[in-house]
């Protein structure tokens, strides 16, 4: 049995529907967050998919799956912590970006958009700049380095060190090296960069992710073997 694995998709539908088609034969798909297309919309896959939050996402969204509404039946949004029982997986999720100033604040406490006008009318963007509820937390991140026995650890941001496109400033998150020390999780998974890797952070595999519209994945989920195909 195979599982795929998309990176940021950014409302390209069209081609992560074409990518699940063309493997009928893997049941259930995850992906690392940045779904919506930049009208907040999201889409059905034909498959399972199995979703964290990225940065630039219709929040609302997010908080209405979370409460049992999810935007689209094979639309599954894992929230951050665990563990989530996916296919023959324990999958733990640790969605969103880090923000210093507000790591601190209880996930409930992040505050939504405030909206933006435009003209007379104000209008609610859940994928606002200004919503918080983009960030993951402390607390989050203490639930994620108690789990154990996790198979896959899905983010949004990487570990450090990463260095996106050559250049010379490390983009990565110290906190996740700690979350993959204190896990361990046999494969880790990230997006946000747009950029493929493939290296060993803290004695685990930690791959990331091109956009979807790129390439994919396609993972034996008994060996955790995987195989980069281009879209």
């Amino acid at each position: 049995m195979q599982i795929g694995a998309l990176g940021d998709i950014h409302g390209a539908f069209d081609v992560a529907q074409d990518i699940m088609r063309r493997h009928p034969e893997v049941p259930l798909w995850v992906q690392v967050g940045d779904v919506a297309a930049n009208d907040g919309e999201y889409f059905t896959p034909v498959a399972p998919l199995y979703w964290i939050k990225g940065n630039n996402e219709d929040f609302d969204v997010i908080a209405d799956a979370i409460a049992g509404r999810p935007a689209a039946p094979t639309l599954h949004f894992l929230p951050n912590g665990g563990p989530h029982q996916v296919g023959p997986w324990r999958v733990a999720a640790l969605g969103g970006t880090f923000a210093p100033s507000w790591y601190n604040t209880p996930a409930a406490a992040l505050p939504p958009s405030r909206g933006r006008k435009t003209g007379a009318a104000t209008i609610k963007l859940g994928k606002s700049r200004d919503d918080k509820r983009r960030h993951f937390v402390r607390e989050e991140v203490m639930v994620c380095k108690s789990l154990t026995m996790i198979d896959l650890l899905l983010t949004h941001e990487a570990p450090r060190p990463f260095y996106p496109a050559g250049r010379r400033i490390d983009a990565g998150k110290t906190v996740l090296n700690d979350v993959l020390a204190a896990m361990r999780p046999r494969l880790h998974l990230f997006g946000h960069h747009h950029e493929f890797t493939d290296s060993i952070r803290q004695g685990v595999r930690s791959i990331g992710l091109d956009v979807a519209a790129k390439s994919y994945l396609l993972i034996d989920a008994g060996t955790f073997r995987c195989d980069r195909m281009d879209t």
